[in-house]
């Protein structure tokens, strides 16, 4: 497995948040595909400071969670769902990460 900077991560995932925001302003833009849950111990989810619950993140303002977030895309009301961060993979909507951004 190849090792990745922080630098070179930091970028991929603001290339892929951009490139995901843009795509998600398209009319009929689709919903990334639910997949397992991200493990807290996944190289991507420490670099982004991700938790289950948002509670435990101490970087975390009361009440910011990723189901408020606009890059979360789960359904509203579902314990988890996909976020635009880790394609592929879904969070749980109470969890947290330093990407999180408020919804317009």
């Amino acid at each position: 497995m190849r090792s990745m900077s922080r630098r070179s991560l930091l970028r991929s995932v603001a290339a892929g948040a951009a490139l995901a925001s843009v795509t998600a302003l398209r009319p009929g833009a689709v919903r990334a595909a639910e997949g397992p849950l991200i493990s807290e111990n996944d190289p991507v989810a420490k670099a982004v400071k991700y938790v289950d619950d948002a509670k435990n993140a101490k970087a975390a303002k009361p009440g910011n969670t990723c189901a408020n977030c606009a890059l979360y895309q789960g359904k509203d009301g579902a314990k988890s769902g996909p976020c635009q961060i880790f394609p592929g993979k879904s969070v749980t909507a109470a969890g947290w990460c330093s990407s999180w951004a408020p919804q317009i």
